[in-house]
């Protein structure tokens, strides 16, 4: 079962437009690695101050980055985007990216409410 993962990075507010450039045509193979390697429905979005949001689904986050750590368009690729990021606790921005914690689901609540309410 496919599963959403929310991840968080900060870009350099003085490079967002040549991050914005530089994903508004992503090389084919690196599309076509994140897709071998388990990412679907991928997405990013940018705030105007550089938090730059993820989205994706997998089945399991961790063998997909091991898997996408494992090709080489990924180490060009990263090598690339770091130069982008304000911090990378991990040294790359792949492996920089952690799971946030869902704190509320409003589907589930009202699930929840709804079997309490039948």
């Amino acid at each position: 079962m496919s599963r959403r993962v929310v991840v968080t990075l900060q870009v350099r507010p003085d490079r967002l437009a040549e991050y914005r450039r530089r994903h508004a045509a992503v090389w084919p193979d690196m599309l076509r690695a994140l897709r071998d390697a388990g990412w679907a429905s991928y997405t990013l979005d940018l705030r105007p101050d550089g938090l730059l949001v993820g989205v994706l689904e997998t089945e399991d986050f961790t063998a997909a980055q091991a898997a996408m750590a494992a090709t080489e368009v990924n180490a060009r690729w990263q090598a690339e985007m770091a130069e982008f990021f304000v911090e990378l606790p991990q040294g790359s921005p792949d492996a920089s990216m952690v799971p946030l914690e869902r704190v509320f689901d409003l589907d589930a609540q009202l699930a929840e409410l709804g079997a309490e309410d039948g």
